[in-house]
């Protein structure tokens, strides 16, 4: 838990933010190391403060959600992510976007599905949707640009139901709701839950907001769930759980497949996952947004912190809230770093750690845990990455400008080493070695 003062500083961020926002209820929570550490509520519901048990709308958090059981089939086998989505729901005027498009919102699809405002009208199925859809379901090229789409979710929801034989929603709660805990999450409100509504904006009156089954719809934003609940769900976006999603593929869904602010990059997006950059944090999480409700999640993988908060309103909440109440955290208990202990290495791979040079460029690699090595410049920019061992004797590049690429130690006929070839880039002991086969070769005078 944490200390008073801090407690204090993070329930009048949240009580100021219920007051000027005008919010009928708020309920907020604070992780570290992928738990909560506390939670706080302001407002109320039906007469009272809402309680653990209270369920709000999370909008479009469940898109999150939909993807983690589609990163489930794609690691059975059953989809690749490069797929055209004609393969697995055949007959839609966009069939040629892939699956990873879907996810990432690159597809070019419209936004909204045709008809009236469907997050205020009763859904149709999925047999419907799909038939109303024509040649302006895509606005863009695929692959072109980011372009948020709420049809694509309802799309990748249908492809779960037919590799699963179930509903999305039967298939999400027995794969990734009941194994995280997230019992008190559901498709459709149950008591106690919060209404929605509108606040009016010259007047503090509210309006109800109406609520529907969303049908094929559903899986861009169904869901409703409760703060234990959505602490939970950050927690499991920091720390992970490997009953539900192996490690790297959590890692892969958090990576920005695209950034939807330009060169600022503050704001991107995942594989259904949104991500944020703050203050020297990487967050990953997702907004959610229904007419008469509000919610959040980020989480930090770096150290396991995160936030979640959920209110009973239209508009007028600021997202800011949430990266607020991270920097309360981090101004009040700010995390003392573990002590340094040595790791268990291969100490024979120790004869390549230290200088190398790429030309002129000075390079460090270093021996990590087991096997694992990193190549980063010396003066800090530059390229680097992380490369793990394979079963050859070679190494596999794991981010960067060399993800995926090979490391190979070249050595000489007496076994001594020679250079590092990084995908035909010569890395050598000395720059430019004239012993070494640098492509393009050395010149013979030498440096001078």
């Amino acid at each position: 838990m944490v200390l008073e003062g801090t407690a204090r500083a993070l329930l009048r961020r949240v009580a100021g933010e219920q007051v000027e926002a005008r919010v009928p209820s708020l309920v907020a929570a604070v992780l570290r190391d992928g738990e909560t550490v506390w939670s706080g509520t302001r407002g109320e519901v039906d007469g009272a403060p809402p309680g653990p048990g209270t369920q709000y709308r999370i909008g479009s958090i469940t898109k999150s959600m939909v993807a983690t059981v589609v990163m489930r089939l794609r690691d059975e086998g059953l989809l690749d992510l490069n797929d055209p989505l004609d393969k697995h729901l055949p007959g839609t005027p966009v069939g040629e976007v892939t699956v990873a498009q879907l996810l990432a919102h690159t597809g070019g699809l419209t936004a909204e599905p045709p008809g009236p405002w469907w997050e205020r009208t009763p859904g149709v199925d999925p047999a419907t949707l799909t038939a109303a859809l024509d040649g302006a379901a895509a606005k863009h090229r695929p692959g072109r640009r980011h372009h948020y789409s709420n049809v694509g979710f309802a799309l990748l929801g249908e492809v779960v139901a037919r590799h699963r034989g179930v509903p999305w929603d039967l298939a999400l709660r027995e794969e990734v709701l009941e194994p995280l805990g997230m019992r008190d999450t559901t498709t459709r409100p149950r008591a106690p839950h919060a209404t929605g509504y509108a606040v009016h904006p010259w007047a503090d009156v509210l309006l109800p907001e109406p609520e529907h089954d969303a049908a094929a719809m559903a899986p861009a934003g169904q869901l409703w769930s409760t703060l234990p609940d959505l602490s939970r769900w950050a927690g499991f976006l920091a720390r992970g759980d490997r009953s539900v999603l192996a490690s790297a593929t959590l890692a892969e869904m958090r990576e920005p497949a695209t950034v939807d602010d330009g060169d600022a990059w503050t704001g991107g997006y995942g594989l259904g996952i949104q991500l944020l950059r703050h203050r020297g944090r990487r967050l990953a999480g997702h907004g959610g947004s229904m007419p008469g409700f509000l919610a959040l999640v980020w989480a930090d993988p770096a150290d396991g912190t995160g936030v979640a908060f959920m209110a009973n309103t239209t508009s007028g909440l600021r997202p800011a809230l949430g990266t607020d109440l991270l920097d309360i955290l981090d101004a009040h208990e700010p995390v003392i770093p573990g002590p340094w202990r040595p790791a268990a290495c291969d100490t024979g791979l120790l004869e390549l750690t230290g200088p190398w040079y790429w030309g002129p460029a000075p390079y460090v690699l270093r021996l990590r845990s087991g096997r694992e090595l990193s190549l980063g410049p010396a003066g800090g920019h530059g390229r680097a990455s992380r490369f793990a061992s394979r079963e050859d004797g070679t190494w596999v590049g794991l981010e960067g400008y060399y993800a995926g690429e090979t490391l190979r130690v070249v050595r000489r006929p007496d076994g001594t080493v020679s250079h590092l070839d990084v995908n035909t880039f010569v890395f050598t002991r000395e720059p430019y070695d004239p012993a070494a086969p640098v492509p393009g070769g050395v010149e013979e005078s030498g440096w001078r």
